[in-house]
């Protein structure tokens, strides 16, 4: 069993790690979502957070980023507040939440992302759309500069804002359930993303949602039940005994079985 260890803020690898969460704990309504969670990120990591619908998932990815207040617990990203290290964070949100009516053409999306560089108010110089217009291209999207964002297929739109979160040039990615309802070829364009990120030395914490997947896409687990359940290199965490114990009885024995020859184990 890989228990999630405690976490304090003040050692030398908190200090250093691209996230680190002490004692967070975030409810809705009075009902707690997000309970005692401490978690340290990998450098260099590509880290799944997995757990039954529920679990705190994307509760915990907002809170991370401060986008939603949070009950108790402390968050800094490489030592500093969140608030602090803004530019160094790159955020990749789930479909459902994103306005598509809004009348914004997928470059002016993917340039939004240069904001950091570029400065809020001042003007965006073709310079800066020639950037945006190579981060689309990376994701295969630059055919599709002028289109509107609503007028993408679902895929096309993820690799838009993909593409808009490499060109905030982040060294600590957040992505939530980026491979919900998106075809086969957007499937391998973020697969691709994601490995060039760790090469480059980078972070992603993904909600990922297929545990069948998740140890070929992933070096790094985090799993959660409201509470954390376990925490680790994937070879350790994912294991048929913390799934079952984040799962219940939602996760068949013939699932569980399936799922560890996958991860090796």
């Amino acid at each position: 069993m890989k228990l999630q260890p405690s976490t304090s803020l003040s050692t030398d690898a908190a200090r250093k790690a691209p996230l680190a969460v002490e004692g967070l704990s975030v409810s809705y309504h009075h009902k707690p979502v997000v309970w005692d969670l401490s978690f340290i990120a990998p450098e260099k990591g590509l880290v799944a957070v997995v757990g039954p619908n529920g679990a705190g998932k994307s509760t915990f990815i907002k809170a991370a980023l401060g986008l939603i207040p949070k009950l108790s617990g402390e968050i800094t990203v490489y030592g500093k507040p969140v608030d602090k290290q803004r530019k160094l964070i790159g955020y990749v949100p789930q479909r459902g939440s994103v306005d598509w009516d809004f009348p914004a053409s997928a470059l002016d999306v993917v340039t939004m992302g240069l904001y950091g560089e570029i400065g809020w108010l001042k003007p965006v110089r073709k310079s800066h759309k020639e950037q945006a217009l190579a981060y689309l291209e990376k994701v295969g999207m630059a055919d599709f500069a002028d289109r509107q964002i609503g007028q993408l297929s679902g895929g096309q739109q993820q690799r838009v804002f993909l593409a808009r979160a490499l060109a905030q040039d982040a060294s600590l990615y957040f992505m939530d359930e980026p491979f919900v309802g998106v075809d086969a070829a957007t499937e391998r364009a973020i697969i691709n993303v994601l490995k060039k990120l760790k090469d480059q030395g980078k972070t992603v914490i993904c909600v990922h949602h297929d545990l069948q997947s998740a140890p070929d896409y992933f070096d790094h687990a985090l799993i959660l039940n409201v509470r954390p359940v376990a925490s680790g290199p994937m070879h350790e965490a994912f294991t048929s005994e913390n799934l079952q114990r984040a799962y219940g009885g939602r996760l068949a024995p013939s699932e569980l079985s399936g799922l560890m020859s996958l991860a090796g184990q």
